[in-house]
């Protein structure tokens, strides 16, 4: 640096900006499926549930009950603003839940629907969330069955939260997990990644990027089911939402003792993602998505199970990313387009908060 400037610049009074990871108090960085939430699940959450269904850190728990296989998922949406490019809210509060049953081959069926609303929202607000949500229940194929209202005083909310729980029933001979992937599966994902972050915050901060970018909020039950039909064997499906595909990865690197490799040029990323994550500075693996999957598959039925994706309306983009590898365990690497290649670490809070 300029002489000048080493005079009166000082390492030692460097800061970082990201939150520390001893943090005694609850940040943002908690929720957002980085390092951070992890430790919040690691340290608090499982030492005082204590079991070994919680231990898995599934998107949704599989149960033996009455002679059959269930999955089991919550999951709560507090997204800002509630309405936004290609959905809202409500599409988020069903599409997210049916989404995390499906990742564990399960067929989705019921679903609970809880809504805290913060005294002062307009009914209309909250006619139009129920309406989307009635809407993408009937597309997703599954009932909401049963629900609960709490209001809390204006100034002690946000407008509308909603957290809803669900149940679908997983076929014999599935077994879908992170735990599951192998050196040598193939690495897919279902489509082009970023849009729903990148819509979310469009929005909320009032940009615009040339063209209007659209979240991929949808439900995967019908393309997993597309999947299974072609083999029951698929290793490892996530959905990856906070902290986008690259969280995804590393969970699923940690879970199974294993390394991912990515070639970066073959990631899709869409034109309007990457002059969006350009002119924030940010990095499209770790966006939200909240309509696309991410799967490990044995290398003798990826050709199949990527031609089943592409002949479903959510899996036209599918693409071959990468493949697991005994090299690196426990870590996501990508080959860039220069040759090299660089680690995609588990991010530590979120580079987007309040996304879903």
């Amino acid at each position: 640096m300029p002489e000048q400037l080493a005079d009166t610049v000082d390492p030692a009074n460097w800061t970082c900006p990201a939150p520390l990871r001893d943090q005694p108090v609850v940040v943002m960085g908690h929720g957002g499926g980085g390092a951070l939430s992890a430790e919040l699940m690691e340290q608090v959450f499982v030492p005082a549930y204590g079991n070994a269904t919680l231990a898995g850190l599934a998107d949704s728990a599989v149960l033996e009950l009455g002679g059959a296989r269930l999955a089991f998922s919550t999951d709560s949406y507090v997204v800002r603003p509630l309405f936004f490019p290609g959905g809202s809210l409500g599409d988020l509060a069903v599409n997210g839940t049916v989404n995390d049953l499906a990742m564990s081959g399960a067929r989705p069926a019921y679903l609970s629907a809880a809504f805290v609303l913060e005294e002062g929202v307009e009914l209309t607000v909250v006619g139009r969330i129920a309406r989307a949500m009635g809407t993408a229940a009937k597309a997703a194929g599954v009932t909401i069955a049963t629900g609960d209202t709490k209001v809390v005083d204006a100034g002690h909310g946000d407008g509308v939260y909603v957290t809803t729980a669900g149940v679908g029933l997983v076929p014999d001979g599935v077994d879908i997990r992170p735990q599951r992937a192998r050196p040598g599966d193939a690495v897919i994902v279902s489509g082009p990644i970023g849009l729903h972050g990148v819509a979310v915050m469009s929005v909320r901060e009032g940009l615009e990027f040339g063209v209007e970018v659209a979240s991929d909020t949808a439900p995967l039950a019908d393309l997993v089911a597309a999947m299974l039909a072609v083999t029951p064997d698929i290793h490892v499906l996530r959905d990856p939402t906070r902290g986008g595909l690259a969280a995804s990865l590393n969970e699923i690197a940690r879970a199974s003792g294993t390394g991912v490799r990515l070639q970066e040029r073959v990631i899709p990323v869409p034109d309007a993602v990457a002059n969006a994550c350009g002119f924030l500075g940010l990095d499209p693996l770790y966006v939200a998505n909240e309509g696309r999957l991410v799967a490990f598959v044995p290398p003798s039925a990826a050709d199949e199970v990527l031609t089943a994706m592409r002949a479903h309306p959510q899996g036209t983009g599918a693409t071959l990313i990468g493949e697991c590898v005994a090299e690196h365990p426990g870590m996501v690497v990508v080959a860039t387009g220069l040759g090299g290649t660089r680690v995609v670490d588990l991010p530590l809070g979120e580079q987007l908060p309040r996304i879903c």
